[in-house]
């Protein structure tokens, strides 16, 4: 395909760790660490500052699923942030379990998304896994862009009451995993990850040293493999090599049809995937065929062998029902067989504010009593998930243009890190209970509106106010300023500036 890459791996020598893999554990809800299988989790509260921890009163199958946290559904978004590697790759899991807890009236579970920074992941809907009575879980591969990096739930047109997590995992993963993909620009949102022929549970770590998980995939053609030989160390990806003790496939001549994923996926002709496909073989004989992603051509002539190989694409485009075929070359004396795969979509990253804009608007929300509940996040990114309040630029670089918190019921001051956000045009604060001096914002060149009315700010007008020349309207009206209106103000072109109901001197400064 044109706009696939495909690459075909052998031995290559890596080191294995054998320890756990770092990162975070977090146990949404709970209120203090616990052990489970030899790891630490961590309560979550010093990772979010909004929503309500509850128990799970019915059975669960794992310990995180006995309690987690809830959000109400009239904030659209609630952020976790994580303390994360800048530049390092992070498998991020989120777990979810609905226990009914939001009652009687609600006996299936809302629907909502997930957030990753400023990319929409995904929507979570775990109806059907919650009628069978299991918990699901959403998996993903992203790019520390920043020293911190948050997961936001966020209540959507569909989410009829309040959303909830169980647990969530920021794991570190070796800079070799999938790095066919430009995670700068992409993340990976899993699919589907197999091992077929295998019928056990869930393989993860220790198995497996990240802790990915590799669910079973059994059919009837399932068998154990003859893969004493196999180097795990030589692949990229680095597969468990539990993978490899089972394969669907027989050493008949015969096309072998594979129904995977079993979803079906959206129909779309913009949506593409990252395929990895594992095989390793020792039995005597040689297993070549071709295989073919429905009915396109994946890869001619593949020639399993005892050390084994993956196939994949970095960007193979799929729709609807997938069929992965194996069919035998003529110079094969064994048939086709397949021990795992993968399957993520390529998702496109939504953007993130830019970072000066960031720290400036967590500056202003530290100033403040009572900001808006949803300050969470990236504050711009995705757009329907933007702050109350924050009006962004367009384009590759996001920049915060308006300001815009008039009668919010706001206390406290006004950050001098305002200031810092050079891009804006519009500051709109009036009608609140804001109080302290009015800080210099003559760095705010293309300013054009400034509405500070109805408040309590104090002290003296920033004579510095004068240098913004874009500025059109000023209006301080019914606060507690005192001293004189700055001369470079009074009379000033093009400019319309309110004071009245303060404590002025007059005449204005000369």
């Amino acid at each position: 395909m044109s706009l696939s890459l495909l690459f075909i791996l052998f031995f290559f020598p890596f080191s294995l760790s054998q320890t756990p893999p770092r990162g975070f554990l977090i146990n949404c809800g709970a209120h203090s660490a616990a052990q489970f299988q030899n790891r630490t989790w961590l309560p979550d509260s010093a990772f979010i500052s909004s929503g309500t921890p509850l128990n799970v009163t019915t059975p669960v199958l794992f310990p995180t699923l006995h309690t987690l946290r809830s959000f109400p559904r009239r904030v659209n978004k609630h952020c976790y942030n994580i303390p994360v590697y800048r530049g390092a790759q992070y498998l991020v899991r989120t777990t979810y379990f609905y226990g009914g807890v939001n009652g009687a009236g609600h006996p299936s579970p809302p629907v909502f998304d997930q957030i990753l920074d400023g990319t929409l992941w995904s929507v979570v809907n775990t109806t059907r896994d919650y009628a069978d009575g299991n918990s699901s879980f959403y998996e993903g591969v992203f790019l520390a862009q920043g020293k911190i990096m948050s997961l936001c739930i966020g209540s959507n047109t569909y989410t009829d009451s309040d959303p909830f997590i169980s647990a969530l995992e920021f794991l570190i993963l070796e800079g070799s995993l999938y790095n066919s993909t430009d995670f700068t620009r992409y993340g990976l949102a899993l699919i589907a990850r197999h091992g077929f022929g295998y019928s056990g549970p869930p393989i993860r770590y220790p198995d497996d040293q990240f802790d990915r998980v590799w669910e079973p995939f059994g059919q009837s053609n399932s068998t154990k493999a003859s893969t004493d030989n196999v180097s795990v160390s030589g692949f990229w990806n680095l597969p468990p090599a539990k993978i490899f003790e089972t394969h669907i496939g027989s050493d008949q001549l015969e096309t072998l049809e594979l129904r995977w994923p079993t979803a079906s996926l959206p129909s779309s002709n913009s949506k593409y995937y990252y395929i990895a496909l594992y095989f390793a073989d020792d039995t005597a004989g040689s297993r070549i065929f071709n295989i073919s992603v429905n009915g396109i051509t994946y890869y001619h002539n593949l020639n399993v062998i005892p050390s084994g190989v993956v196939v994949f694409a970095s960007q193979w485009p799929l729709s609807g029902p997938t069929t992965i075929t194996l069919t035998p070359a003529a110079s094969s004396s064994l048939g086709p067989s397949i021990n795992a795969g993968e399957v993520f979509d390529v998702l496109p990253l939504g953007g993130r504010t830019l970072t000066r804009d960031v720290i400036a608007l967590q500056k202003v929300k530290e100033s403040l009593r009572n900001p808006p509940l949803d300050w969470n996040g990236d504050p711009c990114m995705p757009r329907q998930y933007s702050w109350t309040g924050i009006t962004c630029s367009e384009g590759p670089r996001i920049r915060v243009v308006t300001l815009n918190l008039t009668s919010k019921d706001l206390s406290g001051s006004l950050s001098p890190f305002v200031a810092n956000m050079t891009a804006l045009t519009n500051i709109w604060l009036g009608n609140n209970s804001l109080s302290g001096q009015i800080p210099d914002l003559s760095s705010l060149k293309i300013l054009e509106t400034l509405h500070l009315e109805d408040n309590q700010f104090s002290g003296e007008i920033p004579s510095s106010l004068g240098d913004i020349s874009s500025l059109e309207k000023v209006f301080l009206q019914n606060n507690n300023l005192t001293g004189q209106i700055p001369a470079i103000l009074v009379g000033k072109p093009g400019l319309n500036i309110i004071t009245s109901g303060n404590n002025f001197l007059s005449p204005p400064a000369p």
